[in-house]
């Protein structure tokens, strides 16, 4: 009777261990639309990515982790990019500031020499595509990984997120996979 007890404490633990395993999105689902505003006004649809693997970056200009973040999604799509992936930042506006992300958003491009959309949101705009109410405290940078079919496949912040998304090794095995994978909408190509 001692050796099921410990077989089943071991299973239930392993159990409980592996929960905490789980990817970042257990339930995939549609990528809403989005509208990425650049600093001149032209706007881009994050549907017109659809067919490609998708790394959206929600970021504050003023945080030296986003900006960390933004050069290692810039290293892989200049990496990736050929392969099928395609980074996007979207720049909004951090609390207790006086400048916006749009009005930065030009300068730090520059900086960091990013050569990836990167465009400008409004909070609510943000708030929106992630699910988020307003009372809800928002971690940066929040990173969508999205497949090739237009599918959440992972996040890094909020309820469920995976911080690893924010690694390069981590987040470089994750796109490699995505790009491997056969996209089940025929129209993705």
């Amino acid at each position: 009777m001692k050796t099921y007890r410990g077989i089943f404490a071991i299973v239930i633990v392993a159990m409980i261990t592996s929960a905490f395993a789980l990817p970042s999105v257990t339930a995939q689902r549609k990528s809403p639309e989005f509208t990425i505003s650049d600093s001149s006004g032209k706007t881009t649809q994050l549907s017109s990515f659809k067919g490609k693997v998708v790394v959206m970056e929600f970021l504050f200009v003023t945080s030296q982790h986003c900006m960390r973040v933004a050069t290692t999604l810039n290293k892989l799509n200049n990496e990736l990019g050929p392969r099928g992936f395609q980074a996007v930042g979207i720049v909004f506006d951090p609390p207790s500031t006086t400048s916006t992300g749009a009005q930065l958003l030009p300068a730090v491009v520059d900086y960091l020499k990013l050569t990836y959309p990167m465009g400008y949101a409004s909070k609510d705009s943000v708030d929106n595509y992630l699910g988020r109410n307003g009372n809800e405290i928002l971690n940066i940078p929040q990173v969508v990984v999205i497949d090739r079919a237009g599918m959440i496949r992972a996040t890094s912040g909020g309820r469920g997120g995976d911080p690893t998304l924010e690694d390069e090794n981590s987040l470089r095995n994750l796109i490699l996979g995505l790009l491997k994978e056969i996209p089940t909408d025929s129209k993705a190509k």
